[in-house]
């Protein structure tokens, strides 16, 4: 399998992403440059956390506009996977490649935590590994992962099954309480059409490592790996 990371101007978990990456892959992924306008052969494209561009305007608006992003939206279209975490979740929502909006949290304050997610898709690449209803364990850390989107769109997220993960109770019940953001319908990461583009809020690289306390995230990598190489 062949990957890159896209590196922004105040990514912060790049190498983090890299680093679980090789972990799985079994070599370091291509490291982009956002000037840069072309990206070598690649299954998997990552947009990483962080706060790009400071998070000047709107999380994710300059970036969206950044020379490579034209790219990863024309790979994007061909099948390459592309994954958007946290920030990176804003970053293609911004440009375009997934629907809704995120916005500024709930009690409007920065949350830094472990948070539970229940697993709705089990079918894409990102989740082969994963069983569906299964509860995960995974750090956030955000101050603007509220998902919002029109009725419609939610209507049509919950209909065609493209929920990835829900914020969830340690026993999977979805509720009010376990919702670290005010996300609408508890919403934690979700699908393009085609399953092909994942943006979660919530990162995997940061519990992918038994030295980090635990491994639950490992198991998307592991799963890209399985279903692209």
């Amino acid at each position: 399998m062949k990957a890159a990371v896209i590196v922004f101007p105040g990514s912060n978990c790049d190498r983090d992403i890299a680093v679980a990456l090789e972990q799985s892959i079994g070599r370091p992924p291509v490291m982009v440059w956002h000037r840069d306008t072309e990206l070598p052969d690649l299954d998997l494209i990552v947009v990483p956390g962080g706060f790009s561009y400071g998070d000047y305007l709107r999380c994710g608006a300059m970036a969206a506009h950044s020379p490579v992003m034209r790219e990863v939206k024309r790979r994007a279209e061909k099948g390459a996977r592309v994954l958007g975490i946290c920030n990176g979740f804003q970053i293609i929502t911004e440009a375009g490649l997934l629907p809704g909006v995120l916005m500024r949290n709930r009690d409007l304050k920065y949350v830094c935590k472990d948070v539970h997610l229940k697993v709705g898709d089990s079918q894409s690449a990102f989740t082969t590994k994963y069983k569906v209803g299964e509860v995960l364990r995974i750090p956030i850390g955000h101050g603007d992962g509220n998902y919002f989107a029109d009725t419609k769109t939610l209507d049509q997220l919950d209909g065609d099954g493209l929920v990835a993960f829900r914020y969830c109770t340690p026993k999977g019940a979805i509720t009010d309480d376990a919702n670290p953001n005010g996300s609408q319908r508890n919403i934690a990461g979700i699908f393009n059409s085609a399953r092909t583009v994942l943006g979660m809020m919530p990162h995997p690289e940061r519990l992918a490592d038994i030295t980090l306390g635990g491994t639950d995230g490992r198991a998307m990598f592991e799963s890209l790996v399985e279903t692209l190489s």
